[in-house]
């Protein structure tokens, strides 16, 4: 699988918003998911949707 320079270009950007937004935090499996959410959905982020997931409980 081949990724594009776009992609690249993507990818890095939703990481800068997610880790400038508070999506730096990768404690638990719902933290690491949240933070993967909003790099793939970072547009969504910039608007100002709250991604962060709920505590999985075990």
């Amino acid at each position: 699988m081949r990724i594009s320079l776009i992609g690249l270009v993507y990818l890095a950007i939703g990481v800068v918003v997610a880790l400038t937004h508070g999506y730096n935090s990768v404690a638990g499996v719902s933290e690491a998911l949240s933070l993967i959410v909003a790099v793939v959905l970072w547009p969504a982020v910039l608007l100002g949707l709250d991604l962060h997931l709920p505590a999985i409980a075990t």
